[in-house]
């Protein structure tokens, strides 16, 4: 357990990557605050973490709406004094061809997916700056390099988290470091919100082989846990037996 303990923000943290990467941080002695829509898991999710001895806050959070982050992020400057990382986890991937034109389903994709992590951005960059350091972790997706059927639109998302990444880490000057965490496969709800019945089909013959959200969560405590002089940009998170 480390004994410098960092504030750490993550939102989606009510199931998958989130859930995991609150418990594998609050295990190492950072303190966690946690967001997402459903209370009832994260107040849970807040009872394992003390169980174990961590220290851990959450509310509701709602990502599209940017005031209800810029309150997120408040109440952990209240809490703790302080912001040390933002972990923009939140995600959806409702996938379907494009000539399926699920208008409504590209809006919650684009409003979850850029919108949440450029408000988690927004709501955190002021804090960081002012207390002289901070370090923003997004989470994008292989999504973000590659554009397969039924995705392309999900991509697009992923494709913008990587550029806002790079632009964010551009433009830091070495006060705030930048990690965006690309998982392949990962055991997660996400496919839960396909619609489209042969996206969904084909989706889980690609989720045949998985790795668990808990390699995902080791890999944000590694870019977390580096000193501050070291940034890591970027890090893919596959399957070893598969090229997903």
């Amino acid at each position: 357990m480390t004994r410098t303990g960092k504030v750490v923000l993550v939102t989606g943290a009510s199931s998958g990557i989130g859930e995991a990467t609150a418990l594998r941080l609050a295990a190492d002695g950072h303190r966690v605050l946690l967001g997402a829509r459903r209370t009832e898991r994260l107040e849970k999710l807040a009872g394992r973490i003390t169980a174990g001895g961590g220290t851990v806050g959450f509310r509701r959070l709602d990502v599209t709406d940017a005031a209800d982050v810029r309150d997120f992020v408040s109440a952990a400057v209240e809490r703790w004094g302080r912001v040390d990382v933002m972990v923009n986890n939140a995600g959806v991937m409702p996938l379907s061809p494009l000539s399926e034109l699920r208008v409504d389903e590209w809006d919650r994709m684009l409003d979850v997916n850029v919108r949440g992590v450029l408000y988690g951005i927004a709501a955190a960059l002021p804090v960081m700056r002012e207390q002289g350091g901070g370090h923003v972790v997004n989470i994008a997706s292989v999504g973000a390099y590659e554009v397969v059927p039924t995705a392309a639109v999900y991509c697009a998302t992923k494709f913008a988290v990587r550029a806002l990444s790079e632009g964010l880490r551009q433009e830091s000057a070495g006060d705030v470091r930048v990690t965006v965490v690309s998982p392949g496969v990962t055991e997660s709800e996400l496919a839960d919100s396909i619609s489209d019945p042969r996206a969904r089909e084909d989706m889980r013959t690609y989720r045949s082989v998985a790795v668990p959200a808990s390699a995902i969560a080791d890999a944000i405590a590694f870019a977390v846990s580096r000193p501050a002089e070291v940034d890591v940009n970027e890090i893919v998170v596959r399957p070893a037996a598969g090229a997903q």
